[in-house]
């Protein structure tokens, strides 16, 4: 049986390099998520190695608020997710609205470690725009990077945007260069406030 990918080592690695990424917790109950929440608003998700796409399959519920509203949504995510099991339940804070981008890694037989920077959610598979360079990535190349998408007006509209981005990109690539990961994908990274927010993470060793 595959083992199941752990979420809570994950977001310890990336706080290692200082990558932000979204509070978030395994629970168990829903009484764990409500604490959890604590009268702020949370996402729930179902985490399972046999259904990379959770919104597609359902297993993602956003912006709960009360306590009915936690309850009920781990009840069901339960339930939806018993057809793939294993899985766990993941509550995060919900992120503010904002520009979704994708990093990612992965190994190329010849190259080696490369690292993908693009417009990230449902646009990176739509609109194609994404940019490769292979491991570990220098700042020219960060900038290089950014100045290659069609999107980067909107991913960095000004200097500080970018310089952001840039740094983000040399973290992602020292991470990924340093471990034992074959394939790295954190999308949606989302912008917001001047600052970003991982908000799903996957790594494949």
């Amino acid at each position: 049986m595959a083992v199941l990918f752990d979420y809570d080592k994950a977001q310890r690695l990336l706080n290692r390099y200082k990558i932000r990424s979204i509070e978030s917790r395994y629970v168990s109950s829903p009484e764990a998520a409500i604490k959890f929440a604590d009268n702020d608003p949370i996402v729930l998700k179902a985490l399972t190695n046999k259904a990379l796409h959770k919104t597609k399959s359902g297993l993602v519920v956003l912006n709960l608020s009360t306590d009915k509203e936690i309850r009920n949504a781990f009840n069901a995510l339960s339930k939806k997710a018993a057809r793939f099991k294993p899985y766990k339940i993941l509550a995060q804070r919900m992120v503010k609205d904002g520009i979704e981008i994708i990093l990612g890694g992965n190994t190329d037989p010849q190259f080696g470690k490369m690292v993908l920077l693009g417009l990230g959610g449902i646009y990176v598979e739509t609109f194609k725009d994404f940019a490769l360079r292979t491991c570990p990535i220098t700042r020219y190349d960060a900038r290089s990077m950014l100045e290659q998408l069609k999107s980067r007006k909107i991913i960095a509209p000004d200097e500080k945007s970018s310089k952001m981005l840039e740094e983000l990109l040399l973290k992602v690539s020292r991470m990924f260069a340093a471990s034992e990961m074959k394939e790295l994908d954190l999308n949606p990274i989302i912008l917001h406030d001047g600052t970003y927010d991982a908000v799903d993470l996957r790594m494949l060793e």
